[in-house]
């Protein structure tokens, strides 16, 4: 199978994650995305923010009855900072001999040379790089010093268009702190979600 790898907090998901991971699946012919919240220290953290059942569940929520589109707890359960070369191996010892992609934006893309074993990664899964607002176009040429010209070339390929949706799960947070709608931004179950569960409010 050819997975795509969707890291992230989660913390909410909203519709922009969603139209990012389905352009990716659809444009680079995935079988399935896998969405992989990551863990959250509580002591690091800085305004409310949501616990681990509840990021999945909202997650679980978001993707329920997309047959393509599945969640996993592998970091959360993990702990600690999450870094994607480890999840790659853990992904690719209990699943092995699936093709393996990562999703990422752009503006990751120009730092990526700094994560851990950057050319560790690029052997266990592709990136499939996304423009973000702000980020200008997509360059996979960044990554030649870690890896073979024929390889990024192969990335130009995977280069994905996906409508630029200026929604970030800090500014719903902050939305819902200050009382603010946030119709529109997250699916209708999740608004509910959070309304129900009373999450991101100013104590």
């Amino acid at each position: 199978m050819r997975i795509g790898v969707f890291g992230g907090s989660f913390d909410p998901i909203h519709l922009g994650h969603l139209i990012l991971a389905e352009n990716c699946r659809e444009q680079s012919k995935l079988d399935q995305v896998l969405f992989m919240p990551c863990a959250l220290s509580p002591h690091k953290l800085a305004g409310a923010h949501g616990t681990d059942r509840q990021r999945l569940e909202m997650l679980d929520l978001a993707i329920g009855g997309h047959r393509d589109f599945v969640r996993s707890d592998l970091e959360i359960k993990r702990g600690g900072i999450s870094y994607t070369v480890d999840t790659l191996r853990e992904l690719e010892s209990q699943q092995p001999g699936n093709e393996w992609f990562f999703l990422m934006g752009a503006d990751s893309l120009k730092s990526f040379a700094t994560w851990r074993e950057p050319e560790e990664i690029l052997k266990l899964a592709r990136p499939i790089v996304v423009g973000r607002p702000g980020s200008g176009p997509v360059d996979p040429g960044l990554l030649e010093p870690l890896s073979s010209s024929a390889y990024v070339e192969t990335l130009r390929e995977l280069s994905v268009e996906s409508p630029l949706i200026d929604i970030s799960s800090t500014k719903i947070r902050q939305r819902v702190a200050d009382e603010q709608s946030i119709r529109f931004l997250v699916p209708r179950s999740i608004e509910q979600y959070i309304v129900t569960q009373k999450m991101y409010q100013v104590a």
